[in-house]
């Protein structure tokens, strides 16, 4: 048996990167998804589809404005009324923006909080409740390395993940004994659509190719000089959403190829 079927979780900014591949492990195991990302209608669309296809099992998207409490908060509340409930939430959207501090855009710094931070917050305020009233539920956070130690001209980025640990803590504290796990995993440099962008902006920088960008400068600091694969971060979100992490909870697990052993 799928050890998550029946369950129905929720997965923000799932429509590509880690979310898609955490989405796709959670259908693999039997959970009902709802996908949530920023992609023009057809396109999520086409990825709810396959997904569904592939996996047979219900796959929902609903779109949201992360930024905005209301949207967070309603994403919650489209995911209870599709699957008549939220057992497990996966907060990944995530954005960032590199710059020394004093260059930093003022408005970027309020989106960048409002989408790594603030939306972590309203989404499982809303849906604790339906979590507490069944006595069990899963939610996973997707921090970062950058959870726990610092890169520069990465401040706001670091700084928005090391408060989703604390508060996955905190969380996790507060409903210890209601069925309810809360954990922050935190991943090294990952091969998403988020650091390509990076590759090709560093690669400007230094004026290196993007193989050296990739081994020098973003890869630096991991010592196995691979990257994470999506589907590492997805397969340990599983476990902690199984039955076999109940006692796992308030933790920032590391998926980080040895960054922070330094």
């Amino acid at each position: 048996m799928a050890v998550l079927a029946g369950r129905r979780a929720l997965v923000t900014g799932s429509t590509s990167g880690i979310g898609l591949a955490v989405a796709r492990a959670l259908a693999q195991a039997g959970a009902k998804v709802m996908l949530n990302g920023s992609r023009v209608a057809a396109d999520a669309e086409s990825t709810r589809a396959a997904l569904a296809a592939e996996t047979g099992v219900e796959i929902g998207y609903t779109p949201a404005n992360l930024a905005d409490p209301a949207s967070a908060r309603g994403l919650v509340e489209a995911t209870i009324a599709a699957f008549g409930g939220v057992d497990i939430l996966i907060n990944n959207a995530g954005i960032q923006h590199v710059a020394a501090v004093d260059a930093f855009p003022d408005d970027t710094w309020d989106q960048l909080l409002a989408i790594n931070l603030s939306s972590v917050f309203h989404t499982t305020k809303a849906a604790l409740p339906g979590m507490k009233a069944q006595g069990w539920g899963r939610i996973v956070n997707i921090a970062s390395a950058h959870g726990l130690v610092a890169s520069p001209f990465k401040a706001p980025y670091t700084a928005s993940k090391h408060a989703v640990v604390g508060f996955s803590k905190a969380v996790a504290l507060e409903v210890a004994e209601q069925g309810i796990t809360c954990n922050a995993l935190c991943p090294g440099y990952v091969r998403t659509p988020l650091v390509e962008k990076q590759v090709v902006d560093q690669a400007k920088v230094h004026n290196l190719p993007e193989e050296r960008v990739i081994r020098e400068v973003i890869l630096a600091a991991q010592p196995t000089k691979q990257f994470v694969e999506a589907e590492e971060v997805a397969a340990y979100a599983v476990f902690l959403c199984s039955d076999a992490a109940k006692s796992v909870t308030g933790s920032a697990p590391l998926i980080d190829g040895g960054w922070t052993a330094r």
